[in-house]
């Protein structure tokens, strides 16, 4: 399932989300080369979040490759900054587009429910939230972490927290059948958290690369309690689908033609 929008109005112009949106693109040109070599991989070498590094529970001078002509060694520093950093790296395009279009839908909506500044301070801490349970998971691990995903995670833990039952359109692939259907929030992003938590439980155990779960998971669960603290009643007050009591924008459940 993949959403393509959702039935929500904003008041206030999502500048943050914007903002975000083009610091996510513009690393991605300037600092990982639109994903080309050696940049890329010395991007992620470099910024992303390599858990043995921070931890110091490797030996400095580990040395593991991320790329094919990159190999990276691990320092005798603690790299304090790359659980920030890490949430502006990416893999890939379909990394980075995938991402971006995830907080371009949700994004909005809830920047609206707390203000600009207040958002960006969320948004940042479901990041760290992110990291710190993926890191905690794995503390051994030389495999670097990069991705807005652990922070759009909290954002999507936010909004099913805030308009559980707002309709999102989905694009839905049954083999080879195509159809869209609109569902609730709380269904769609339910969904994608237990896929999440399944998936992490899982990879417990494995060494080798691939999507990092339990980010995910952390980014979620922080984002639907950190926005109990941060959200503006004020501002949710003039919502009409604010919360279970809110009307649904028309049935749940429906085909879309």
């Amino acid at each position: 399932m993949f959403p393509l929008r959702d039935d929500n109005p904003h008041f206030l112009t999502p500048v943050i989300t914007y903002a975000l949106i083009a610091a996510n693109v513009l690393a991605w040109a300037l600092l990982q080369g639109l994903g080309a070599e050696p940049f890329l991989s010395s991007s992620v070498c470099r910024l992303g979040l390599i858990p043995a590094e921070l931890l110091q529970t490797v030996a400095p001078g580990t040395r593991f490759q991320t790329g094919p002509e990159t190999v990276c060694v691990i320092g005798d520093v603690r790299t304090w900054y790359t659980p920030l950093t890490s949430m502006f790296m990416h893999g890939g395009w379909f990394h980075l587009l995938g991402n971006m279009w995830f907080l371009w839908i949700f994004g909005n909506n809830v920047e609206d429910s707390m203000g600009h500044v207040r958002f960006l301070v969320f948004y940042l801490l479901c990041g760290l939230a992110a990291a710190a349970l993926q890191t905690f998971t794995d503390p051994t691990s030389t495999i670097p972490m990069v991705g807005a995903s652990g922070a759009i995670g909290g954002v999507m833990g936010a909004y099913v927290v805030l308009y559980p039952r707002v309709r999102v359109h989905m694009l839905v692939f049954l083999g080879f059948f195509v159809t869209t259907f609109a569902v609730p929030a709380i269904f769609m992003l339910g969904y994608w958290f237990v896929l999440q938590l399944l998936s992490g439980a899982f990879s417990i155990g494995y060494e080798g690369g691939g999507v990092a779960f339990w980010a995910h998971v952390g980014g979620f669960v922080a984002g639907a309690l950190l926005v109990l603290v941060f959200r503006d009643q004020r501002l949710l007050a003039r919502h009409p689908y604010y919360g279970w009591r809110g009307g649904s924008s028309g049935q749940s459940w429906r085909r879309i033609r």
